[in-house]
């Protein structure tokens, strides 16, 4: 049977893929094409990371088609259900990247604190001939020791995070409507582990107490931080939303950014992919990546080998 990979796939899942005896093709092709190419190729299972879409037309169209398969966690570029009622496998990689967008989340962090991000992009125009001024701009900044992160969103990914935070030495406060508590178990290089019992609190308390918020939530039809959220958190707060896009009303981000309602955010995601608002894009007190959670040579391999797995479970 034949594999389009056509977002990619590492190296390691492709392997499996091939010992398994499946066929990987690895060509990119365009969403316009997709349709010709799986019914020329006769093409059985589709791996797709976030660039791709699988709608109900082209599932309609390919016949051939009996897995859809998604490297990563969100599915909202695939038509799950409907690929379900036609009888087709849909299959994601939930736990495989948990761990590169947690890490990715204090990387916003640590360069929020310490302005990381706009020191990069004023040392190169004016470190030489500003330097006392630039290092005077950047002086004030703060330790995440002692600080308590607020965790909108306690799954897997939310999990992850506060791995960190609490081995950072942070209070972690979470707020979830479909997760009462939580045991995180932090384990450490040499085996030993200490399990710390979190209760999930209301979502207003989450925004009021914390010094630092991190979204780890699904596509949402509505946001999960707007105006009105803006208004309840601290007003030296940092914002991280490494989830999906959309779940921050963005105008209302830049407003209190302005209004300095909010100290910083950090964006891997965004309301408009892959066109972000410019006022985002330049905005000083944001530090921004391309959707690239997911994206560190780990999670990769995590993710082919795991799809991997339960593509030969499905089909052998």
């Amino acid at each position: 049977m034949k594999i389009l990979a056509n977002d990619g796939i590492s190296a390691s899942g492709e392997k499996a893929l091939q010992d398994a005896g499946f066929e990987v093709i690895t060509t990119k092709v365009a969403q316009e094409q997709l349709e010709n190419y799986i019914n020329e190729h006769e093409v059985g299972v589709i791996l797709v990371r976030s660039a791709t879409k699988v709608r109900k037309e082209l599932i309609d169209a390919c016949p051939s088609l009996k897995i859809i398969g998604r490297g990563g966690v969100g599915m909202d570029n695939i038509d799950v259900d409907y690929a379900r009622s036609k009888g087709l496998h849909v299959i994601n990689t939930p736990a495989a990247s948990s761990s590169s967008v947690a890490e990715l989340v204090f990387a916003h962090l640590f360069g929020g604190v310490r302005f990381l991000h706009d020191a990069n992009r004023n040392m190169p125009l004016e470190g030489e001939s500003k330097f006392g001024t630039l290092k005077k701009a950047y002086a004030g900044g703060s330790e995440l020791r002692g600080k308590t992160m607020g965790i909108i969103g306690i799954g897997r990914i939310g999990q992850e995070t506060a791995k960190i935070a609490l081995g950072l030495g942070m209070k972690v406060i979470a707020y979830d409507p479909f997760i009462e508590a939580v045991t995180i178990t932090l384990p450490f290089f040499d085996g030993q582990t200490v399990d710390f019992n979190i209760n999930t609190v209301s979502k207003e308390e989450v925004l009021k107490e914390s010094d630092f918020i991190s979204l780890h939530v699904p596509a949402q039809k509505e946001y999960v931080i707007g105006k009105k959220e803006f208004e309840l958190m601290k007003n030296t707060a940092g914002l991280i939303n490494a989830a999906r896009g959309g779940v921050i009303d963005e105008v209302a981000m830049v407003e209190a950014l302005d209004n300095e309602q909010l100290a910083f955010a950090g964006l891997d995601v965004f309301e408009n992919e892959p066109t972000p608002a410019i006022r985002v894009l330049m905005h000083p007190k944001v530090s921004l990546t391309p959707h690239i959670g997911a994206a560190t040579a780990e999670a990769q391999d995590r993710i082919g080998v795991e799809l991997a797995d339960q593509i030969s479970a499905l089909l052998k």
